[in-house]
Formats: structure tokens, sequence, C-alpha cells
């Protein structure tokens, strides 16, 4: 039933009347009415619903058994570790030393398309991937290993990881990234990029150095923690030289439950959100309005301009926020004595396929389009008219995916996203509550959640100018 569900839910959410992320694709009629699409991808959910609720009487996620499917060399993780710490040079070096026009360097679609974008849904694949290519955590991981050679008292043990910080410094980093990406207006600067680049790996050398380099990169690293928490929607685990197999989405209903989790989610939820907003006809409208309240205040126009883009951001990060707030009152309202701060650390779980599946939603085009400049730019990395695998002529095709199958792509992920975090709520839910009876009633909150943040990405899409 779940299954036949979630085919089902493929087929009815998001096709509003055209939505383009990025303005890439002229924006088109669809043979079928939106109101539709919204009120089957409502009903979708409903049915999803009341079969969990009927055929889903006892959790299933919780001990949800992975099996060892092979062993892989200890030499590959060090050696997927060089390969992303090359990547990581090869780019802040051709932020420096390239062209400064973003669509003549690789890095700038390197950082916005391949790493944020194109890692994040290969995770859903692979597993977490990041982890063994992250460059910093590799340079980190020799450093230690040198350095425990050379050494003959050996090093000295990391600090004690702070419980309370949980995953707050992951909050502020993605935060951070959100706001360079959605609102800093020379965004696209390659040298721009690549020095920050270089901050943030100082950064986490810093911490990793402090803390450990294990610690640090699954709780603070924010890109670490960020693909991290989309790896646990794979069928796919690696761990210890291991290959592990279980079923899909079954990874995130081990999440820990660590301060800060929620928050993270809503950042992400939050700023793709806004990504799409940016772009429709509601914030076109409301945008100089507030921008022109900081001209007043003595903001220059560019100042103002950001400000005005960072009230648009953190106000939808708010909203998300809100909603699954309002989810958590709700279940709380159910009985059993549950603190608010404890049901939104035990269902933040419940979130995570539904940020991937608004980073599908809204960056799909992007990917599939502005990716191909791939082609091209690894033989000409700073656009001075090298071409060094013979692919520099290479050009996007704007054709290579049709306007109907990039919405209908949109459609299937938010749907399939949505009713996975339904799934996870509701088979946390039976782990919570003690009653089944309970259970049920505090999941009529978390369906009001889903129906909100499903209308809220039909409603986004379906204004994008």
């Amino acid at each position: 039933m779940a299954t036949v569900g979630l085919a089902v839910l493929a087929g009815a959410l998001l096709l509003p009347e055209a939505a383009p992320a990025h303005g890439i694709v002229g924006k088109t009629d669809l043979p079928i009415p939106r109101w539709l699409f919204a009120w089957a991808a409502a009903v979708v959910l409903v049915v999803s619903f009341v079969a969990l609720a009927t055929l889903w009487p006892t959790p299933r996620l919780e001990q949800a058994r992975e099996r060892l499917v092979g062993r892989f060399p200890r030499i590959l993780d060090p050696l997927s570790g060089a390969i992303g710490l090359a990547l990581f040079v090869v780019v802040v070096y051709a932020g420096f030393a390239g062209r400064p026009q973003a669509t003549s360097n690789i890095a700038p679609t390197f950082v916005f398309v391949i790493f944020w974008v194109g890692l994040a849904v290969l995770s859903l694949f692979t597993g977490d991937i990041f982890r063994a290519l992250n460059p910093w955590r590799a340079l980190a991981r020799g450093t230690a290993w040198i350095a425990g050679r050379i050494s003959r008292t050996g090093l000295p043990a990391p600090m004690p990881y702070p419980p309370r910080w949980g995953r707050w410094p992951a909050v502020v980093m993605i935060a951070a990234y959100a706001w360079l990406e959605l609102v800093y207006a020379n965004k696209d600067d390659p040298s721009t990029l690549s020095a920050l680049a270089l901050a943030y790996a100082a950064i986490q050398l810093i911490g990793m150095s402090v803390y450990g380099i294990e610690t640090w990169s699954t709780r603070a690293d924010g890109f670490g923690v960020y693909f991290g928490l989309f790896a646990r929607l794979a069928p796919w685990r690696w761990a210890e030289g291991c290959l592990y197999r279980r079923a899909p989405v079954v990874g995130a209903a081990t999440l820990d439950p660590l301060p800060g989790t929620a928050a993270l989610l809503a950042v992400m939820i939050g700023s793709t959100s806004f990504d799409g907003f940016s772009v429709g006809s509601a914030w076109t409208s409301l945008e100089p309005h507030v921008q022109s309240v900081f001209s007043d205040l003595g903001a220059g126009r560019e100042a103002a301009l950001e400000l005005a883009y960072t009230v648009g951001l953190v106000g939808m990060i708010v909203v998300v926020g809100g909603l699954f707030a309002l989810g958590v009152a709700g279940m709380r309202s159910v009985g059993g004595g549950h603190r608010a701060s404890e049901l939104a650390a035990r269902f933040a779980h419940s979130l995570v396929p539904i940020a991937l599946a608004y980073v599908v939603a809204h960056y799909f085009s992007l990917l599939v389009f502005q990716g191909q400049a791939m082609g091209y730019l690894i033989s000409d990395p700073l656009g001075d008219g090298s071409n060094i695998f013979g692919t520099g002529g290479w050009q996007i095709d704007y054709n290579a995916v049709a306007s109907n199958a990039v919405w209908y792509v949109q459609v299937g992920a938010l749907v399939l996203g949505h009713v996975a975090g339904l799934l996870l709520a509701h088979d946390r839910a039976l782990v919570v509550y003690r009653r089944a009876s309970q259970a049920t009633r505090s999941q009529y909150w978390m369906l009001a959640v889903m129906v909100g943040f499903t209308s809220l990405g039909l409603w986004i899409l379906s204004s994008t100018t």
C-alpha cells in the first residue's frame, strides 16, 4: 500500500502552470489546471495518512535492519579525500587566477550548481559521498596521520564537544551560505567565492583540531551535516570499510535528536523556498517597498537591496519554522506530558525528505541546464581559451529536457518528499506515544503541516515569473 501511495503521489502535486527555477525556461500553460493538482496532492496526503493509520499500527523504522553487502579497500577513503582536496584546490585557484566573469570561470558553476545542488541529489542515491570527498576532513586526517608518526608522545586528545551546541554551528554556516547565495550582491565573483572557501576551510580545520575530526564533521561542519542529512535517505551506508544496504528513507529515523536540528532543517527548507519566492510576482511587488524602508533610513541602493532580501530570507525561514512549531504544539496538546522541545527534536527527522524535495523541485532545471556548462568549463576552468579535454566548444542544450518533464519531476519530488515525511512522523509517533490512538491523533497535526508545506511549494512554483 505504501508503494502504491508513493507511485500515485508522484503524479499529483507540483504541477502548477509553469514554474521554471531561476528563470531558465519560459512559462507556459499545462494541459491540466493547477487547482486539480493542488487538490490531488491534498487528497493523496490524506489517503496516505489514513492508510498509515490503519495499516501501520506498530513502529517499523526505529530498528530497521541493514545488510552487509560488501567491503572495500581502506585505501579508497584517503584516495577519495585526495580527489576532493584536488577539486577544492582547482576551484579555489580558478577563482583567483581565472577570468572574473561568472559564466567563464568554473568556480561559480561548481559551487552553486554541482556542489550545492548536484551533490545533494547524488547523496540520495550513493549515501554520504561528501564525507569521503570532504577536502578539509581529508587535509585534517592527513595532517593528523603525519603528526602522529612524527610525535613521540602522540597527539593531545581533543576537547569534549559541548552538548548544548548540538548542530547549531551547522545552522549558522548553512544560513550564512544561504545569505551568500540569495542575498549578497557579489556572490558570482569568482575571487570572492575562493576567498570565502578558504575562510570556511580554515574554520573547519580549527574546529576539527580542537574538538576532533569526526565529531566536528558530523555535528558542526555545515556542509558535512547538510549532505549527511540527505544521505540518510539513501539505501546505502558506508562505514569503516563496509557497505550496508537498507530500505530507502529509514536512515532518517536514526538521526540523533541533537539541539539545533529542527532549526537547521527550517533554514534549509526556508532558504530554498525563498529562492523560488524571490523570483515570483508576490516578492517583486513587495520588495521595492521593503527596500524603500532601508533607503529612507540612509542605506545605499545596494545595501538597501541586500537588507530587503535579508528580511525576505529570514521571513521565509520563520514561516517554515512556524509551520513545524504549529505541528509540534498540536502534538503536545494530545497529551503524554511531552515538552515542545522534546517533540521538536524527536520529529525533526521528518523534515529531511521535505528539505531534499524542495531542493529537487526548485533547482532541478538549474542542475540539468546550467550543469551542462561543466562540459566546457572543465576544459577551460580559468576562462582563458584553453581546451584541455577537447570539450571547450560544448554548449548548453536548453532542449535537452522538455518543460513538462521538468514540472513532472518537480511534482514528483514534492509529493514523494512530503509523503516520506508523513511516514517518518507516523512511525515516530507510535514510539513516542503509549497508545496507538494518541499517536494517530497527534498525526492530524503533522498532516496539516505536510499539507501546509505542500501548498507552500505549489504556490511558490506557480507564482514564479
